[in-house]
């Protein structure tokens, strides 16, 4: 078998990290659910399950997925002494298989406001209708899927370093400062307080189960912890980097990120008048209408959408890559047509979610779209129960010797980090995904 392939660098591993984990977490849905979730209270519990919750089992997968040295499945096999743990390493697959599906969904949808916005063809127009007439037009969000798709495969079939981290290391420097520009122009807005208010000061009527599991589950989903995509990067990281020092940054990042696109989005939200419930349709639907009333807002509508794009394709080929590592299994001539293949499958299986809005908008799941039904299935359900199997796994089944040798810090902390995911972290998934079953 081949050598396993290698990070360049340290920084080259934490950017790519980071941006899989900030993608349209961070920018698309966590907007949206704390607009819908009362804003700075679901705000304050994705800070605490980031950091007494994600950030543990994020730790977990880094230690897992570089003791292993390998895919997901092979890793969790070979480090479960005869045990049969394989199956947390097959149910990541599956959920990033099925995450992606979707995922490359809203891709397409990004890609066609960006067309559009190129060519300045979102003027005087009904965003609301807009964005209906495009979700629902079968041809384009096909179109617009597969091509996003094809942009993921085609950085994914040039391996790590030719691939993830050279991507990486353009988009996220470039993800950053948009951010910026964007954050700076929205709070200069009159009226801009409203918004940040609505980020930092909590209204405890939203203080529930509920709002704690939808938290839970952001976190979960904007760190990529429960599908091992974190296993799989960290499977690329020589001996000499510290897990420790890399799941904190990349951690920090992701909250850092979140709460600025927060800061971008509600402040300008609130100075127009707009609604910050406008739930999954609040970039596509609210966000031209704010940025068609300020001075030079079609520059900045393309700046938010390239960032958008930018994020989302950091986060989709993290996805892909956790497939296509199990397919090939370090054979990395393989990589190229297993890239394709596994690419093309998982555009197969998005065309429902593709078409949930439109041609199939009439099937529903359980009272859910396709597509909702799909998110409801990976980040409510599968997510959680992934990321208890990780904390369980690193918990009670690694030795204590493999994990103070991958995390080489001193006894006090390992000793906490061990308490977190055995008993800690286990814990409040199991509570917070009950509370969520029995109020359905």
């Amino acid at each position: 078998m081949k050598q396993r392939e290698q990070w360049t660098s340290k920084i080259g591993f934490i950017l790519a990290a980071a941006g899989s984990a900030i993608g349209l977490g961070a920018i698309w849905k966590f907007p949206y659910m704390a607009g819908t979730n009362g804003g700075s209270v679901f705000v304050l519990l994705f800070i605490i399950c980031t950091l007494l919750i994600g950030l543990p089992i994020l730790l977990a997968e880094f230690v897992i997925g570089r003791r292993g040295q390998a895919d997901a499945v092979t890793s969790l096999k070979k480090l479960s002494t005869g045990r049969n743990w394989a199956w947390v390493g097959w149910m990541g697959l599956a959920s990033s298989f099925i995450i992606l599906s979707f995922y490359s969904v809203v891709g397409g949808w990004i890609l066609s406001y960006l067309a559009r916005a190129f060519t300045f063809n979102l003027g005087e127009l009904d965003y609301g209708e807009l964005f209906d007439s495009i979700i629902a037009n079968p041809v384009e969000v096909l179109l617009a899927q597969a091509l996003f798709m094809g942009l993921t495969i085609w950085i994914v079939q040039s391996g790590i370093r030719g691939g993830i981290e050279r991507a990486s290391r353009w988009i996220m420097p470039l993800l950053f400062l948009s951010f910026i520009v964007l954050a700076i122009r929205s709070l200069t807005l009159e009226g801009a307080m409203e918004g940040v208010r609505f980020l930092f000061v909590p209204d405890w009527s939203y203080f529930n189960g509920t709002t704690f599991l939808v938290a839970l589950g952001q976190a979960f989903f904007s760190l990529s912890v429960g599908v091992t995509a974190m296993m799989t990067y960290a499977s690329y990281l020589s001996k000499e980097e510290k897990l420790g020092q890399s799941a904190f940054n990349v951690s920090i990042l992701n909250i850092g990120i979140s709460i600025l696109a927060g800061l971008v989005i509600f402040p300008a939200v609130f100075a127009l008048g707009h609604s910050p419930a406008a739930g999954p349709g609040l970039i596509f639907v609210i966000l031209p209408a704010i940025f068609n009333e300020i001075p030079f807002g079609a520059v900045f509508l393309i700046i938010f959408f390239l960032l958008m794009l930018f994020a989302t394709i950091t986060s989709s080929i993290a996805m892909l890559e956790i497939v296509v590592s199990t397919g090939i299994r370090n054979k990395h001539d393989r990589r190229r047509r297993a890239s394709w293949v596994f690419g093309g499958l998982i555009f197969l299986v998005g065309i429902p979610s593709a078409l949930s809005f439109g041609l199939l908008s009439d099937v529903n799941v359980f009272g859910n779209t396709i597509f909702d039904f799909a998110d409801l299935l990976t980040s409510r359900i599968a997510m959680p129960i992934g990321a208890l199997a990780v904390s369980l796994f690193a918990g009670f089944i690694l030795t204590k010797e493999d994990t103070a040798e991958e995390l080489r810090m001193n006894s006090a902390l390992h000793s906490l980090w061990k308490v977190i995911v055995r008993y800690f972290a286990p814990l409040a998934i199991v509570v917070i995904f009950f509370s969520w079953i029995f109020g359905m």
